[in-house]
């Protein structure tokens, strides 16, 4: 009886299930056919030249150097933030990790409002830094990664706070023990450990920066040489240059799947 129980088992695990596989194909073919139609558009004949033009050539270097800025700006600024809200209790922090989780949901043009109003020139904050220092961050390439860093630093803080509350503390107690200090633990026991979760982080928010558009034009302007990232120049070459505007696209598509490719293990394991 047990030996036809597991044969029952096993021929119970091996069926398909109609009712999830036919929702699933039709959920598949809703996210690859306008990548398929994307790829079937592209001028795969000029492809090069469309790259190379001048106006895609400063969006790409924009990109990539913004999107660098802004992804230290994340680490440098995301790590002791998301080790603050992993081990410290403090009245307060489920607000303040709802603030900083914020612009995970908010649309990315409001939070460009909400740069716009807060760094402006007319500003309080902006005004300052205008009058002291002559920094104007409105319509300026740092600007632009302010913003990508906005929305972007999420990313890595919700990353690498799991990780943080997922490490197993009792190496970090059995340094303590042996006379090591805060920084001394953090350094050599608890940084190794979450390194993997800060890299995949970094990926992530690299990624996320990359591909802004809302906060970007909203706060930074769209400006060729200055402030036009990849994603607002697609915008702008779709109303003169279709080519030009899918041939940044499947730059943008490359990079994104490539980021997805290697984070899968981070997120899935070994499934």
């Amino acid at each position: 009886m047990i030996g036809t129980a597991a044969g029952r088992a096993r021929r119970t695990r091996g069926r398909v299930p109609v009712a999830a596989i036919v929702p699933a194909i039709v959920a598949v073919g809703f996210f690859a056919v306008p990548l398929v139609g994307l790829l079937q558009r592209a001028a795969w004949s000029h492809l090069w030249d469309d790259l190379s033009s001048p106006a895609a050539g400063d969006a790409l270097r924009l990109s990539l150097e913004c999107s660098l800025w802004a992804t230290a700006l994340s680490i440098g600024f995301g790590v002791p933030l998301a080790w603050v809200l992993a081990r410290l209790e403090f009245p307060g922090r489920p607000f303040v990790r709802a603030l900083t989780l914020l612009p995970l949901v908010l649309p990315p043009v409001v939070g460009g409002v909400a740069l716009l109003l807060a760094f402006s020139r007319d500003s309080l904050i902006g005004g300052w830094l205008h009058d002291w220092f002559g920094v104007q961050l409105t319509f300026s390439k740092a600007g632009t990664v302010l913003a990508e860093t906005f929305v972007a630093m999420p990313f890595f803080v919700i990353t690498v706070e799991a990780a943080l509350r997922s490490t197993d503390r009792r190496y970090e107690e059995a340094a303590a023990t042996l006379g090591a200090n805060r920084w001394t633990v953090f350094r050599r026991v608890t940084l190794p450990m979450v390194l993997p979760s800060i890299a995949a982080g970094a990926a992530l928010s690299w990624a996320r920066a990359l591909g802004e558009f809302g906060a970007t034009i909203t706060f930074a302007g769209n400006i060729q040489g200055r402030t036009q990232t990849t994603p607002l120049a697609v915008y702008v070459l779709l109303q003169s240059n279709l080519d030009g505007a899918i041939a940044l696209s499947l730059v943008m598509l490359a990079v994104s799947l490539v980021v997805l490719t290697l984070l899968r293990d981070r997120w899935l394991g070994n499934v």
